[in-house]
């Protein structure tokens, strides 16, 4: 499977936000503001690399995830 194009891609493969709560071994509330925010906090890092690896995701590794978490650019008018 290839790499999703970010966090909320990422929480999509799973058939639903409980099941990847159940996975990743967190409550559903918190999976689903990980989605929302289309952001996971750090301490959950591991678990998550762990559960895509399991799902046959690939490219999700800390400098993924870290990679997610960089503010991103926006075009600037001028």
């Amino acid at each position: 499977m290839s790499t999703p194009k970010d966090i909320k891609s990422l929480i999509d493969i799973w058939p639903t936000i409980g099941a990847f709560a159940d996975d990743l071994g967190c409550g559903y509330e918190a999976a689903r503001q990980m989605r929302r925010r289309n952001s996971i906090a750090p301490e959950h890092w591991p678990g998550v690399i762990e559960v895509s690896l399991e799902r046959g995701v690939s490219g999700i590794d800390f400098a993924w995830l870290a990679s997610q978490r960089a503010p991103q650019k926006e075009a600037v008018s001028g």
